[in-house]
């Protein structure tokens, strides 16, 4: 599955001008299209109102059952490849050598499946495109209709193989590869449904596919202002106000490429039928469009003017020649307006052509011509990021200042849980091989979930320390057969090398679990394609798992309170992120580096992957980071691994500072077309499609004694450190975690304090929520340097001791005398305090002599050395997380 190199692909087509753009796409990447591939309405089709979403049950019993014998039997139809393989694309188009003709009747020109998967629209008109083309064209007709609808697809078990219409894709493919072996690849067009991408992926990775999603996410990627000012001028001036992006700018790069494509559908109330047969590309119908849905409020939201929420559909009749030989021509009196009621209306085409054009079978148009526009690698934020990075590294470090602990004006509050975002689960790998390690630890969280009664879809996060990086495929395999639902935890994978392990553990793994949390608490980003936007997630592991901030049962009242809450779309969310290296997202490569620097191109790999951050954090609505960390594989020596350290602290200071308070262009973005209108956890737009307020990352409103005329320089930033470890995924040369992310929190419901020990080697950053009225959850990070003669647990029991007495005084309005700290039944009370997870460099503490010691400590990473955001080397940092509540007076 990991190809680097040039693909072959089979392209889905169904007529339409994003799955025609996205071929374009493979082209200009250097992939091969070897075939098409279309999946159209079946012979004995349905009226449009039968296949509505509140019939679907009807259908199946009518279509699908009816067809199932028909369609096991029957062989797919290819165009282009005859029985005798002598006849070529060009002899052999459809039913006619000539047309596309049908003579079917009313009851099949007259009926649209309305499939929340394909577009079926136009599926006449698609056979001609083998001629059009010169590429075989295989086909196969839809088997059965949504049954499925949950934003993320869950691969079936066989019980219902046939009745989801995703599923028609597999004989299809099927068709494909027994024909073409060569082919490796599959590319689609979707731009920003997740529910199409998400069912295509499913497919793919069965089939061994590699799926290819250019367009995904692709209209928020920013113009270069810099690079193609001309462009950027004229997306500017098309615009709406307060319009952070242009969606029509994907087609007017559409119209530079010769890519014609026709309205052939349009089912908003804002469109009528007047729209038909225009040229969806043209500057006056993305005009007309945009003044249309304008009138019945707003422009319908991201995506609209791109017909990505049903608005209308499209039929591609031309394109350039190194993909289009000939022109598919429609006569005015071949086409026939079908009306379905409800402002909904479509075009039937019963017939039409193909006329070659000159020098069709010559190759009149190298690709490198195509004038195809690909997004650059980073953004304008991002871009500001790698230039901070260049030279001298002048630090402007904008942490939080020192403070006293004074109350922070709340309400007298008291501990309730030192674990409130999940329960940490520790497994640690010990004799014979690092496979049968796995398969052991794998063996033992099953039991564990067994035994609570937990799915594995309870399981939120996880981070995997390996001796050897080598071992990293052999572990995946095994760790991945946990998770066979869709969307499976976020990870972090690294590895701590011979000398940072017990002698017998090759893998731990440390697990972030919800016990309480509801499945439909949970959401997840996993995107497997590959685009512009950020690396494809190939594995069992996803880009991000948001959940309650605070679990259900730790709200305040009865059970129906309790629901009400969870159910409430104010609660404020975690979102846990796997770790970021810095692969080029279209080819899942990393930057190339110089034989004779290795380290020159770690400030493009710094920016890179903190962008991918970045993304990652904006798709899932992250307002704010409790804090972050830089992985770095081993250094040649320790001003090499401070100088990295620098880097990374600069590289975070600057993607927070260079934004500012509002909306940003770069990352301003909200759920898909689909979420609004099925999805209810996204239901709380207005009538236009538009969010009340689409949060920028980061989002500085929700600071406390926010001042948007404050100097962004002085604001804090959360805490960010650095470790030195053995080696990373794929040999790169940083990865980034972000600890947590925060999401859907009010203004002004975040803050932050840092709070230094009397002898100044201890410091605690804490990151402080209201994640209700009655609840604060806080996230503390507390740093070392150590004193000599001190063990680690007597540093682990004073770090207890001191995130217990810090945040009381700052929470409960209480300062603890030195008596009280001192005091047996306290420190019992506040060693129960127990980090989250831990980085040490076990040179400073005696722990490999003891084989017991990372289980029993808890999720401990080994290091080779720690560095915070001044270049300073630590020797422990611990995450701690806690809640608290409103004591009772």
């Amino acid at each position: 599955m990991a190809a680097d190199g040039p693909l072959n692909v089979v392209a889905l087509v169904s007529g339409g001008k994003d799955s025609f753009y996205s071929i374009l796409h493979c082209l200009v990447n250097g992939h091969r299209v070897i075939a098409l591939a279309n999946l159209y309405p079946p012979t004995r089709a349905v009226s449009a109102a039968q296949t509505s979403k509140d019939t679907a049950t009807n259908i199946r019993a009518e279509v699908g059952d009816n067809l199932r014998s028909e369609i096991d039997s029957a062989s797919t139809t290819t165009f282009g490849i005859s029985s005798d393989n002598n006849v070529t694309p060009q002899q052999q188009r459809g039913p006619s050598s000539e047309t596309s003709k049908h003579d079917n009747g009313d009851e099949e020109d007259e009926a649209d499946l309305n499939s929340f998967m394909y577009q079926t629209v136009g599926h006449q008109v698609v056979p001609l495109y083998a001629q059009a083309t010169g590429l075989p064209l295989f086909r196969q007709p839809i088997l059965g209709t949504a049954v499925d609808y949950g934003i993320s697809y869950k691969d079936p078990d066989g019980q219902h193989e046939h009745e989801d219409e995703t599923e028609s894709l597999i004989p299809l493919l099927r068709s494909v590869l027994k024909a073409h072996p060569e082919v490796n690849a599959i590319c689609t067009g979707a731009i920003l449904s997740t529910y199409q991408r998400t069912r295509v992926e499913s497919v793919a990775l069965r089939l061994g596919l590699i799926p290819l999603a250019f367009l995904w996410q692709f209209p928020k990627l920013p113009l270069n202002p810099f690079s193609d000012p001309a462009a950027t001028a004229t997306s500017l001036q098309n615009r709406g106000p307060g319009n952070n992006d242009d969606d029509a700018q994907l087609l007017r790069d559409m119209a530079t490429m010769g890519l014609e494509a026709r309205i052939v559908k349009v089912a908003s109330a804002g469109l009528g039928e007047e729209f038909l047969w225009e040229n969806v590309a043209s500057e006056a119908t993305v005009a007309r469009i945009r003044r249309a849905l304008r009138r019945f409020g707003g422009d319908g939201g991201r995506g609209a003017v791109l017909g990505e929420g049903g608005e209308f559909e499209t039929l591609v009749v031309d394109g350039p020649p190194a993909l289009f030989k000939g022109r598919i021509v429609v006569r005015d009196g071949d086409k026939k307006v079908v009306r379905e009621g409800g402002g909904s209306a479509w075009l039937s085409i019963p017939e039409a052509k193909v006329e070659m054009k000159p020098d069709a079978n010559a190759s009149s148009q190298k690709i490198d011509d195509l004038g195809v526009r690909i997004p650059n690698l980073l953004n304008s934020r991002f871009s500001v990021v790698l230039e901070s990075l260049r030279g001298d590294i002048e630090l402007n470090v904008n942490s939080m200042s020192l403070s006293d602990e004074l109350s922070l004006g709340l309400s007298p509050l008291k501990l309730v849980n030192s674990n409130p975002s999940g329960e940490n689960w520790v497994f640690v790998g010990y004799g014979g091989s690092v496979e049968n390690q796995t398969a052991r630890i794998v063996d033992e969280i099953s039991k564990r979930l067994h035994e609570f009664s937990l799915s594995p879809t309870a399981i939120t996060s996880s981070v995997i320390a390996l001796r050897r990086m080598a071992d990293f495929p052999t572990i995946n395999k095994l760790y991945g057969a946990l998770f066979r639902e869709p969307n499976p935890p976020a990870r972090v994978t690294i590895s701590c090398g011979e000398i940072m392990l017990p002698q017998s553990a090759d893998i731990t793994i440390l697990l972030t679990v919800q016990p309480q949390m509801r499945p439909q608490d949970r959401r997840g980003l996993h995107v497997q394609s590959r685009s512009y936007w950020a690396p494809a997630n190939i594995g069992p592991y996803s880009q991000a798992i948001a959940y309650p901030l605070l679990s259900e049962d730790e709200g305040q009242g009865g059970d129906d309170q309790k629901q009400q809450q969870s159910a409430n779309s104010d609660s404020s969310l975690a979102v846990s992120i796997a770790g970021q290296i810095p692969l080029i997202p279209a080819s899942m490569i990393l930057p190339p580096v110089p034989s004779n620097n290795q380290e020159s191109n770690l400030p493009l790999q710094n920016a890179l992957a903190l962008q991918h951050l970045w993304r990652v954090g904006v798709e899932m609505k992250v307002q704010w980071w409790s804090s972050a960390v830089a992985y770095f594989p081993r250094s040649s020596s320790p001003s090499e691994a401070r100088h990295r350290a620098l880097l990374a602290a600069t590289a975070w200071e600057t993607a927070h500072t260079t934004s500012r308070p509002g909306p940003s262009a770069d990352t301003d973005e909200g759920p898909d077309l689909w979420d609004r209108k099925y999805n209810p956890m996204y239901m709380t737009y207005d009538d236009s499609g538009e969010a009340a307020a689409r949060p920028s990352l980061p989002d500085w409103e929700v600071l406390k004694d926010f001042d948007e005329d404050d100097v962004i320089a002085r604001r804090p930033v959360p805490f960010v450190f650095s470790v030195e470890v053995e080696e990373l995924p794929r040999s790169a040369g940083v990865e980034w975690h972000a600890h947590l992310g925060f999401a859907n929190v009010n203004p002004g419901s975040i803050r932050m304090h840092t709070v230094a020990s009397l002898s100044a080697d201890l410091i605690l950053y804490h990151t402080i929520v209201e994640a209700s009225t009655s609840d604060v959850f806080v996230q503390t990070v507390v740093t070392y340097q150590r004193v000599e003669g001190t063990s680690f647990d007597g540093v682990a029991n004073r770090f207890a001791l001191a995130v217990k007495g810090s945040l009381t005084g700052l929470l409960a309005n209480t300062k603890l005398s030195e008596s009280a700290q001192t005091n047996e039944d306290y420190l019992i009370a506040a060693i129960a305090v127990k980090p989250k997870l831990t980085y040490i460099n076990p040179e400073s503490f005696d722990l490999l002599n003891d084989p017991s010691s990372l289980s029993d400590k808890g999720g401990i990473i080994p290091c080779r050395s720690l560095w915070d955001s001044l270049g300073c080397t630590l020797d422990v940092v611990s995450i701690f997380e806690t809640k608290w509540t409103k004591a009772k007076l």
